[in-house]
């Protein structure tokens, strides 16, 4: 199934994508999950399911505003430098432990919303991205169990300010100017999905390739991250880890480019979908 979020007529919801609609579980089980990091968080997805099967969608999917997948995200931890082409391609080391760093869930937008170019900089950067999502979690999640963590899977758009992230040594500031990461269109349940690593991600401006590569060349895999985060940090459902991404970005480019106003930038994942955002300046 895929799981969505969304605003209709005013109010925030989520439900699951059916054709071209949209079946609202806000509606029908809002009251016991009113968000879906909540279902995720309680362990009833399994519920989610059930309540949207055989069910007429609610809503067409042209009449809601898309949110971010999971818009109330507790954690969201993303990956740095896990293709080799992109550590190639940013002159970095290789490393025994993956590169981390963390986004505020209010720097993110939903598919079709508007990716915000900061007045402060312009150099403002695609990074198209896997995202898992997480539905069972725990401390110390051993490699061998961390896949039946997962909830499912979207689209990310790690919209970097390199300027700003290169100030220091630490990434952070670069990447959570509001409104700069793109997080959808929905999550793709993991049962739905279970070959993830032969998917391939595409990244797209203006409807020129700039990325493509496929999931199973990330350095650290899945299980991999899922278990040398939850080491450090315990994971809950609804969390979120965005797994890096390849080679092909607009600062290693020579003349480097960027996005401006009135671009679009698409990030494509075979079996998941396509996240679209335009840039504005904000």
């Amino acid at each position: 199934m895929k799981f969505v979020s969304f605003r209709a007529k005013g109010k925030d919801s989520y439900g699951v994508v059916v054709d071209d609609g949209v079946v609202d579980l806000g509606k029908r089980v809002g009251k016991k999950y009113p968000t879906l990091r909540a279902a995720l968080v309680a362990g009833k997805l399994g519920e989610l399911k059930a309540a949207a099967k055989n069910k007429k969608p609610d809503l067409k999917l042209s009449k809601i505003a898309y949110l971010p997948v999971i818009p109330d995200a507790r954690k969201i931890v993303c990956v740095g430098l896990n293709y080799r082409e992109h550590r190639a391609e940013t002159g970095r080391p290789d490393t025994a432990h993956p590169t981390l760093f963390t986004r505020f869930a209010d720097s993110q937008v939903g598919h079709g919303q508007a990716m915000l170019k900061p007045r402060e900089s312009d150099m403002f950067d695609w990074e198209g991205e896997l995202a898992v999502i997480i539905g069972k979690g725990g401390r110390r999640i051993p490699r061998e169990k961390a896949m039946a963590c997962v909830a499912g899977y979207a689209c990310y758009n790690d919209g970097s300010v390199r300027d700003w992230q290169r100030h220091t040594s630490q990434f952070i500031p670069g990447k959570n100017f509001p409104g700069t990461g793109g997080f959808g269109p929905w999550m793709v349940t993991a049962d739905e999905l279970k070959d993830i690593q032969s998917q391939k991600l595409t990244t797209r401006v203006n409807g020129v390739v700039k990325q493509q590569a496929t999931i199973d060349m990330m350095i650290f895999d899945i299980p991999a991250l899922i278990a040398y985060i939850s080491a450090f940090s315990p994971l809950r459902g609804g969390d979120v880890i965005v797994t890096g991404t390849p080679g092909g970005v607009g600062f290693a480019r020579n003349p480097p480019e960027f996005m401006k106003l009135g671009d679009v930038c698409e990030i494509e994942i075979t079996g998941v979908g396509v996240l679209r955002n335009p840039i504005k300046v904000g």
